[in-house]
């Protein structure tokens, strides 16, 4: 059995717990004390959260797309392979030293795609760029912390809060589709997305094609005319 390597650590975005990446051969984790947070291995949620995202905006011309997290570029991968080059991405990741790993240690992983003229990168917080404009964006996906119940930084819960959710509806374009990515169930979080005013369809995934651990996807729709 090939060991486990520690290669680098970093506080959260509340500078109160530690982020560890490891590795194991040509495997890779990330580490929130005894949780493991995402593992190289483990991609098909990640991608299943930008394939339904994409195929909800398909007919949308010159989509801008916001994702909060960068992760190991799962989804950001699965969104570049979905859309065309008219595409404009924009990635949201608070802790820096994520993305020092996926330019280092993980550049594999992640095959150039942080090069990619569609994508750009912005170390910060997500719910600060969904404030930032109304009706801007076609889709916002949300792969932050392990979904609505968080385990890594308390900041995020603000994200999935009845006013975070207005603050995404109101920075969507009408037609526009916030996708949020959980660990498990939380009928909780499905009403809130409805007294929000989205149109809310919850998809389970797998962690890995057909295997893995189950995993939830919302797809929330904005369907206001007035781009509300």
């Amino acid at each position: 059995m090939i060991p486990w390597v520690h290669l680098d650590s970093a506080k959260t975005g509340d500078g109160v717990q530690e982020l560890r990446l490891k590795r194991r051969g040509s495997e890779f984790s990330i580490m929130l004390g005894t949780n493991e947070l995402m593992n190289s291995r483990l991609s098909g949620s990640e991608q299943a959260l930008a394939k339904l995202s994409c195929q909800r905006i398909a007919g949308h011309r010159q989509p801008r797309i916001l994702i909060g997290g960068l992760g190991m570029g799962f989804t950001l991968r699965a969104a570049l392979a979905e859309l065309g080059k008219d595409t404009g991405i924009i990635v949201a990741e608070l802790v820096p030293a994520v993305v020092a790993w996926a330019r280092g240690p993980m550049a594999e992983v992640f095959g150039g795609c942080l090069d990619d003229p569609r994508v750009a990168i912005h170390e910060t917080d997500v719910g600060q760029l969904i404030r930032s404009g109304s009706a801007t964006w076609d889709a916002i996906l949300l792969d932050v912390d392990n979904g609505p119940e968080g385990i890594v930084h308390k900041g995020n819960d603000a994200l999935y809060s009845l006013a975070g959710l207005g603050a995404a509806r109101t920075a969507l374009k009408p037609g526009g589709v916030l996708a949020v990515w959980s660990q498990g169930p939380d009928s909780g979080f499905t009403r809130r997305l409805k007294q929000a005013g989205f149109a809310v369809e919850e998809v389970n995934t797998r962690a890995n094609g057909k295997r893995g651990a189950r995993h939830v996807i919302w797809i929330a729709t904005n369907d206001s005319r007035e781009g509300a």
